[in-house]
């Protein structure tokens, strides 16, 4: 049962922590990542965002473990 806890916390601490780097990353950029994304088509910032998104979960999961 304490392991089942121990995933639980993790998955939730490196979820927080997940959505609070994409909201950083919202906010630094002088455009709407959102709006560019899903309004304009803009399928090469798609492409770099995923990227970024792929690289922060590896990061993430080497910091927890």
């Amino acid at each position: 049962m304490s392991e089942i806890i121990n995933t639980l916390v993790y998955t939730g601490i490196g979820l927080g922590v997940f959505i609070v780097a994409l909201i950083i990353m919202e906010i630094g950029t002088k455009f709407s990542i959102t709006k560019k994304i899903a309004h304009e088509g803009n399928i090469a910032l798609a492409i770099v965002i995923a990227s970024i998104i792929v690289s922060l979960g590896m990061i993430i999961s080497s910091a927890i473990r």
